[in-house]
């Protein structure tokens, strides 16, 4: 099957990460792109993440032991893994399906999965820069830090054998007095600890912004504020958008909005089972900052330098499609935070006065944990990309410069064969 036809632009629907990467690439391919947001660029889920880009975290949610848990969560607010249930019979078939996804057979599919989507990351982000993006990378490595060496020995055995050679890990962990030693921001009650060299992060405000300049730069029209309300079809093509700001003839159509995603999708006639994994996060200054991305392996949460500020983030709260900031998920970041990065407040009172931009995001989960990123079946030149849980950042590049050559093209990459939405149906 060909690439779009007609005389009208690919149209993206959503601005964050994943949707500007996408009209990014097909501007590049010499499309005509135009991109729709209902509020400003970037302002979704990519506003308040810990801006990873990395190899060794790219692992789907759905994983063994996780169902245990996170029913032991029930009824606990500061847990790092949050379900509170709802009486909701798609959010019950959901749960059910994320627990099917959770064996290890599917965990390792899931895991190669996006380990070779994730092949050439860095190399589009160097792409990226090179064309004159402001992307904000840079590459420190990531610390892996734990209270517990066992702990720690058992993290990097896993990762060890789930990486497979596609990226490189330590031969052993650093214990003791000297796990500290890979960031002076670490803790004493840190006792061991591991570098994952060359992972990197970026300010995701920033990224977008640099996104988005350069598609106003390569003439592509962003409508800002304006909701996408329907479709114009005509047998299986769709032919226009209408949005609050008026109607918009296009050859294609990518939707990649995020949590609004099913909505519209719906309209097309494709249901898609997306629930939203709340996130927290927040800025803080320490002294001394982080020099690594660090990743606080018992308690899963998480620490990013992030221009001249250190973000803080983390759980996972399963409780329904809202973005409803509970500040007890904010204090139980920062207690977490606070095992591994010393006492940096006294009494949780003091947060208050301690932390900036305090957010809350729903990010996008299947129930797989993976993406879709495929034709819309039923539709002749109607996309969807998706569902990227945690990794919209780390994603973003390969996810839109994959999708445009499959608008531009009509074929499919093999890379994209395991987000195909048939899987679904399973």
């Amino acid at each position: 099957m060909s690439g779009p036809t007609g005389d009208g632009p690919v149209v993206v629907v959503g601005g964050g990460v994943i949707g500007l990467c996408t009209a990014y690439y097909l501007a590049a391919a010499g499309l005509p792109v135009e991109v729709v947001e209902r509020r400003d660029l970037g302002s979704g889920v990519s506003r308040g993440n810990a801006g990873w880009v990395c190899l060794s975290h790219s692992t789907p949610v759905p994983a063994p032991g996780v169902v245990r848990y996170a029913l032991r969560s029930l009824g606990r607010p500061d847990s790092p893994l949050y379900l509170r249930p709802l009486p909701d019979p798609a959010f019950v078939r959901w749960l059910w399906r994320f627990w099917r996804s959770s064996t290890p057979a599917a965990f390792r599919r899931g895991y190669s999965a996006i380990a070779e989507l994730n092949r050439d990351t860095f190399d589009l982000f160097e792409g990226l820069r090179a064309a004159g993006v402001e992307t904000t990378l840079t590459r420190p490595g990531m610390v892996h830090a734990f209270l517990s060496a066992a702990e720690a020995r058992h993290h990097l055995a896993v990762q060890r054998e789930m990486a497979d050679g596609r990226y490189g890990l330590p031969d052993d962990v650093t214990t003791g007095d000297e796990a500290r030693l890979l960031d002076d921001a670490l803790s004493s009650r840190v006792r061991a600890a591991y570098l994952v060299e060359g992972e990197g992060v970026v300010d995701p405000e920033a990224f977008a912004r640099g996104l988005g300049e350069a598609l106003a730069g390569a003439g592509v029209k962003v409508h800002e504020h304006a909701e996408v309300t329907g479709f114009r079809t005509a047998g299986s093509r769709v032919t226009a958008l209408r949005t609050t700001q008026g109607e918009i003839p296009c050859a294609a159509v990518v939707v990649a909005a995020g949590m609004r995603s099913p909505g519209l999708l719906d309209l097309l006639g494709q249901p898609l089972p997306l629930q939203a994994g709340k996130g927290y996060s927040f800025s803080v200054d320490l002294d001394p900052a982080p020099r690594h991305t660090l990743y606080f392996g018992e308690r899963r949460a998480v620490a990013s330098p992030i221009g001249t500020t250190t973000r803080i983030g983390g759980t996972m709260e399963l409780s329904g499609n809202n973005n409803r900031l509970d500040w007890r998920r904010i204090v139980a970041v920062a207690l977490a935070s606070r095992h591994y990065l010393g006492n940096w407040f006294d009494d949780p009172d003091d947060l208050v006065a301690l932390i900036r931009d305090p957010w809350v995001g729903g990010r996008p989960f299947l129930p797989d944990g993976l993406p879709v990123v495929d034709r819309v079946p039923g539709r002749d030149n109607a996309f969807a990309a998706t569902g990227h849980g945690m990794l919209g950042v780390t994603l973003g590049p390969v996810t839109g410069h994959r999708l445009a050559e499959y608008v531009r093209t009509g074929r499919r990459p093999e890379s994209l064969a395991p987000f195909r939405f048939d899987r679904l149906r399973k």
